[in-house]
């Protein structure tokens, strides 16, 4: 939960889940938003992490492609508004289904 400033703001990171011998894994895309309570506007964070794990070989081209049309997806779903024009389906943010995890307790401080 963020205090201050930006309290009521959300945090997204884009991530892939998958798999493995392990069991669930969940790899971070490099790409994250920062996004106030009115949704009118959004940050975008962390572009140039993108480019790096790209330059450095972490990530491959298509593997960066998939992760700028996953973004460009999140953005036509939750964050553009009608008035912005046609974009695909979307719903209301943050989920319904997400808004519903603010009712558990708190994970104890450490």
């Amino acid at each position: 939960m963020f205090e201050g400033a930006v309290e009521g703001w959300w945090y997204v990171d884009v991530v892939e889940i998958g798999r493995d011998e392990r069991g669930l894994v969940v790899r971070d895309l490099y790409v994250d938003f920062l996004i106030p309570p009115a949704v009118n506007r959004y940050q975008i964070l962390d572009l140039d992490e993108l480019s790096d794990a790209v330059r450095d070989g972490q990530l491959t081209a298509a593997q960066c492609a998939d992760v700028l049309t996953t973004t460009q997806r999140f953005i036509n779903r939750y964050l553009r508004g009608p008035e912005e024009g046609p974009n695909g389906p979307s719903s209301v943010f943050p989920p319904p289904e997400v808004t519903a995890l603010e009712e558990f307790p708190p994970f104890p401080q450490r």
